[in-house]
């Protein structure tokens, strides 16, 4: 059996529908199928998620929202329309979306989950009808009947061990089932959903459930690429990678997966494949626990922007305990999650996403640390960039980090700061935001490009 999730350009409209019912057909093990909601048609276009949020949003505040309740509808409206389905499919699907408007109207703690989750929920019964329509045995199977069991944190639950054992009772059915993904229910009954990009998360819990032989995610690209095309034209493609450093690539900026997908596949040893929607015959990349050793010590370049270095100097800091424990529960009491914290004898850095420390908030967490440790320096640096060098060879080969500093010297760049990951299969360098594109092109040519 495999589990088969399709991401929000998969679905995104009548057409999207059609080509993966012909990839469902093209491999009768394709039994179990996750689905996110419908995404862009073209490049201007809204996704379904982001006009349910806007949605809930005017509801909350008590505006008109019946212009983009509109939209919404009209999204399936045209899907249902021109694939031929019966009505009753779009008046479930409205039906759905109303009653959630209903519970953000009151105030619910769950009201903006259910919205959101609209659009899953909404693709799963289009393609479970459409599926029907062309004389095959399916049927929409919900979050709750699935046995999808999570933590009430709306907007960010994480699985309960005990929907595995429920999920595995699926197998027991033989037609083609249709999940929405993006969403769970606590074991009182309460939908949540997880964080965004979700979908990648539900379809690696129920593959991991239904101890798939193969976890396939088809989305817009033939594979995986080893640095952002954005930055570097056509690069390398991968065509296997180990579940570590996928996990540490898509942590890192890779946007092909959602970075907490892999987990629930990664404990259970579930190979994933990432295909491409429209060219499903294409290898794809390959996810698995081990590959053979060979001389790509370094697989992939991830980078991303947003970041700030929240650095910190004091005299003697490594004999003064608690040091650490200290600064970062400042952070904690001001809800500011870190990255990484790098450490010296003297001084430490705390790398924070920036959105975690506006600057109204600034002013009070650089006092309180001030006051509270004494620090002999505190500075913060913004418009930060990330950039990592991920590989499971990279800790046993010489030399990867002078390669490194060779690259970003012969591109004129500054390394800010430096941390090799704990993980082993990571190296982590900080540069300025606007010499990102300049530092990875000068590290793509040094590691993948033949000399």
């Amino acid at each position: 059996m495999k589990v088969v999730k399709f991401g929000g350009s998969s679905v995104a409209d009548a057409t999207q529908i059609k080509k993966i019912t012909n990839i469902i057909e093209a491999d009768k093990k394709r039994k179990v199928i996750v689905v996110s909601a419908p995404g862009k048609r073209f490049p201007d276009d809204t996704k379904t998620t982001d006009l349910l949020i806007r949605l809930g949003e005017l509801v909350q505040k008590q505006e008109s929202y019946t212009a983009i309740y509109h939209q919404v509808i009209e999204r399936f409206s045209l899907m249902v329309e021109d694939l031929g389905l019966q009505k009753v499919v779009l008046s479930q699907i409205k039906s759905t979306i109303e009653e959630a408007i209903s519970k953000v109207s009151a105030r619910e703690d769950n009201g903006m989950d259910t919205l959101k989750a609209c659009g899953e929920d909404g693709t799963a019964h289009v393609l479970s009808a459409y599926l029907q329509n062309q004389g095959h045995a399916s049927s929409y199977v919900n979050p709750k009947q699935a046995g999808i069991l999570v933590s009430e944190q709306p907007g960010g639950a994480l699985v309960l061990n005990e929907s595995f054992e429920k999920l595995y009772q699926l197998r027991e059915r033989e037609e083609i089932l249709v999940i929405p993904g993006f969403f769970g229910y606590t074991p009182e009954g309460k939908l949540v959903t997880f964080s965004r990009g979700g979908s990648d998360i539900s379809g690696s819990i129920v593959a991991a459930g239904l101890k798939a032989e193969l976890y396939e995610n088809f989305t817009d690209v033939d594979s995986v690429f080893c640095v952002n095309p954005a930055i570097v034209h056509q690069p390398k493609q991968l065509t296997s990678l180990t579940y570590r450093e996928m996990r540490e690539l898509s942590y890192a900026g890779f946007s092909v997966f959602h970075d907490e997908a892999l987990i629930p596949a990664f404990k259970n040893k579930i190979p994933v494949c990432i295909k491409n929607t429209n060219n499903p015959d294409g290898k794809g990349t390959m996810i698995v626990s081990e590959r053979a050793e060979g001389n790509d010590h370094v697989v992939g370049i991830a980078s991303d922007t947003g970041f700030l270095n929240l650095y910190v100097s004091k005299y003697l800091m490594n004999r003064e305990i608690g040091f650490g424990r200290k600064l970062l529960q400042i952070l904690e009491d001001e809800e500011i999650s870190f990255e990484h914290a790098p450490s010296g004898i003297d001084d430490m850095s705390v790398i924070i996403r920036d959105h975690q420390l506006p600057k109204d908030k600034e002013a009070m967490v650089v006092d309180r640390i001030k006051r509270e440790l004494k620090v002999d320096m505190l500075d913060i640096e913004r418009n930060m960039a990330m950039i990592m060098l991920v590989g499971e060879g990279m800790n046993q080969t010489v030399g990867i980090a002078s390669k490194a500093a060779a690259a970003f010297r012969d591109a004129n760049v500054n390394i800010e700061m430096i941390n090799q990951g704990s993980s082993e299969v990571s190296m982590m360098f900080g540069v300025k935001s606007d010499q990102l594109s300049t530092a990875v092109q000068s590290l793509y040519k040094a590691f993948f490009e033949v000399s």
